[in-house]
């Protein structure tokens, strides 16, 4: 019997990649791994993955269409942002529905959000794409404050700052000049790492959105609240829990806004994760990814199939809808979860994690897991875009999974050490 295939594009050292593996084997799924490792490493950790380099993404497609040449490919499913592009090239190749690469390449590129936004008609703040070299002086610019600093092409809030005058904002370009000079950023090979947004500062509540698009029609899976304020000056993800607190004909609006932003988009085909600030002045998008969440994040959603088996995850989701199996309508759970990545309070070198079982047996606390690895470097944000981990809650209400989250983040305590300087042995320079 043949089992039908799908492709996951993924980073090399992607989360949800075990998650995802073990879905396709409950479901008798072939999964081909597509990832950005070293080409020339024969096969290191025996999952035959294929490798691609994302920042060729029509170099990347074709090895993909090669490779699969006289198979059949029943879908095609990206993690995280890089890849999405190469596997929206690919999916196009081999015939498969999926979200085309200009729409998929806008959700890749801040300034092309928000250009694509305001040409929609979409609550939109004022904007402006600033050199990092030879920074201009911002009142010629007609910037006013407070605004925010942000990287063109990188995700997890790395790089974003808040400012609030001249001296600030000044400070905050340099500072993200010498983050995109970096030669891992670099290695990347990223678009625009000569460049910044600079753009207003939207205060108000931040929301994110689970979304499911078929054919256009967008699903809403779950709406998480944010209940730590994200003002600034950096933007570090804390506490997300589900279902939202915010009143119905609140979420009403987040849904239609996601619904006009994947539409302004041109999305029309699987997972959109979307992240929004509400204020007074209304609904603002602030991103839309053509890719379900990020990190374990995902862990917190269950969906019931029905009343006789234990909910599947969102990998077991999306692997039935990319093959249009039963199932892939389930509602998500009626109990309240929540995640919280864990902050990196300084960078470091991480040498000991504290209270880690006593914060296992906090009531609602239903996992913990520390991904960040012994005696490697952590850095704090702006500069950085791991967390240390990630605590699960669940309970009754939100309230209760939101207290789980804090009473278990208060039990650990991590040790980091500064990183010693290092000289350059043909410069000199540290």
């Amino acid at each position: 019997m043949v089992r039908p295939r799908i492709l996951l594009f993924t980073a090399k050292l992607g989360y949800q990649t075990r998650a995802f593996d073990a879905a396709a084997k409950k479901l008798g799924v072939e999964l081909v791994f597509i990832t950005d490792r070293c080409h020339q490493l024969d096969d290191p950790w025996n999952d035959r993955a294929l490798p691609v380099r994302f920042e060729a993404p029509e170099e990347a497609a074709y090895t993909v269409m090669q490779s699969q040449a006289g198979q059949s490919v029943e879908g095609v499913l990206a993690l995280g942002d890089r890849p999405t592009q190469a596997a929206a090239y690919a999916a196009r190749g081999l015939g498969i529905p999926h979200n085309h690469p200009a729409s998929v390449e806008a959700c890749r590129s801040k300034m092309r959000l928000r250009e694509v936004f305001r040409d929609a008609g979409l609550p939109t703040p004022w904007f402006r794409s600033v050199p990092l070299h030879a920074i201009p002086e911002p009142a010629l610019m007609g910037i006013t404050y407070p605004c925010v600093l942000k990287p063109i092409s990188l995700s997890a809030s790395q790089g974003v700052v808040r400012v609030n005058n001249r001296e600030e904002f000044l400070a905050g370009a340099g500072r993200l000049k010498r983050l995109l000079e970096l030669a891992e950023v670099q290695a990347t090979r990223e678009p625009n790492l000569d460049r910044m947004i600079v753009e207003e500062y939207l205060p108000g509540r931040e929301v994110a959105v689970e979304g499911l698009l078929n054919d256009g029609e967008l699903r809403v899976l779950a709406i998480f609240d944010k209940p730590d304020p994200l003002e600034g000056p950096y933007f570090e993800e804390t506490i997300y829990v589900t279902p939202s607190r915010l009143l119905t004909n609140e979420q009403e609006l987040v849904e239609k806004s996601l619904t006009d932003a994947t539409r302004a988009l041109g999305l029309t085909r699987g997972p959109v994760h979307g992240e929004f600030r509400l204020n007074e002045r209304g609904v603002w998008p602030i991103e839309v990814a053509a890719r379900p969440i990020g990190g374990l994040c995902a862990r917190a959603l269950r969906f019931q199939l029905d009343d006789e088996t234990e909910p599947i995850g969102l990998e077991e989701l999306l692997l039935r809808h990319a093959l249009n199996l039963s199932g892939s309508d389930a509602p998500r759970e009626t109990a309240a979860s929540g995640v919280l990545m864990i902050p990196v309070p300084k960078s470091g070198i991480l040498e000991k994690v504290e209270g880690a079982e006593e914060a296992r047996r906090v009531p609602g606390v239903t996992e913990l897991e520390i991904t960040a690895r012994w005696r490697d470097y952590i850095a704090a944000w702006p500069e950085g875009s791991s967390y240390l981990g990630f605590l699960f809650a669940r309970g009754e209400t939100p309230a209760e999974v939101e207290n789980a989250l804090r009473e278990g983040h208060a039990k650990l305590n991590f040790k980091l050490t500064p990183r010693l300087p290092v000289e350059h042995p043909v410069t000199g320079k540290v």
